[in-house]
């Protein structure tokens, strides 16, 4: 038996080219959002804020990557997860940087988690465009 493991986590070259991407879809799409990728930990690893986004999407998008890195599923499943489930529903969003909505989500080499990317400040369907686009860019 071992007392130790080995994880893999995401470089920060590649956090750093998905947090770029993640910026020039916003662009495309004429919008200004805030970008933050972690690693498996959870750990913020790169971040950026554009000029034109909302403070508060600063926090939201970084703790969008902490909830996807930390249950390993994007936030926009958390509407599936959590329907039918009353106190489940109730105790979530009572804990500190867990997003139950879109713009989260899990970066995976293989089936292994290597951390997340969380982008804030578009709709929650453009911030998962964005999100995606920066995942795309690592693949």
């Amino acid at each position: 038996m071992s007392a130790s493991i080995v994880t893999k986590t995401i470089a920060l070259d590649a956090a750093m080219v998905a947090v770029k991407a993640a910026v020039e879809k916003a662009q495309e799409l004429g919008i200004g959002i805030s970008v933050s990728v972690v690693d498996s930990s959870a750990v913020e690893m790169a971040f950026v804020r554009m000029n034109n986004s909302f403070i508060p999407s600063m926090g939201v998008a970084k703790d969008k990557a902490y909830t996807a890195a930390g249950f390993g599923f994007p936030t926009m499943q958390w509407k599936e997860v959590l329907e039918g489930n009353v106190q489940l529903q109730a105790g979530i969003v009572c804990r500190p940087n867990v997003v139950t909505f879109g713009g989260g989500i899990p970066i995976m080499e293989a089936d292994e988690l290597i951390g997340a990317i969380g982008v804030s400040g578009g709709s929650e369907e453009q911030d998962i465009i964005c999100a995606q686009a920066g995942i795309n860019s690592i693949s």
